[in-house]
């Protein structure tokens, strides 16, 4: 096994991993921001409001999300696990 196959492996398993969680985190992000606007302009200063409707963000992202991120894990553990043959030489 050599170098250049366990940084190319490494390589796309971050790649895979960035890309499934990149749109959880910008909805999440995103809806952080307006709810900080949101406390900013009406001076509400209560901590459980932010979180809230992060959280409800996120779940709503998953159930939109869900498949192609589902797709998207099974395509790279299947190009994975095919590959230990060539790992193993």
């Amino acid at each position: 096994m050599s170098e250049e196959l366990v940084l190319n492996i490494g390589r796309e398993a971050l790649y895979t991993a960035l890309l499934v969680a990149g749109p959880l985190l910008l909805l999440s992000l995103s809806v952080g921001l307006i709810v900080s606007i949101f406390q900013a302009t009406t001076q509400i200063q209560e901590q459980t409001l932010s979180f809230v409707p992060k959280i409800v963000a996120v779940l709503l992202g998953l159930a939109l999300f869900g498949p192609w991120i589902l797709q998207t894990m099974r395509e790279f553990t299947i190009r994975l696990v095919t590959s230990i043959p060539t790992v193993l030489r």
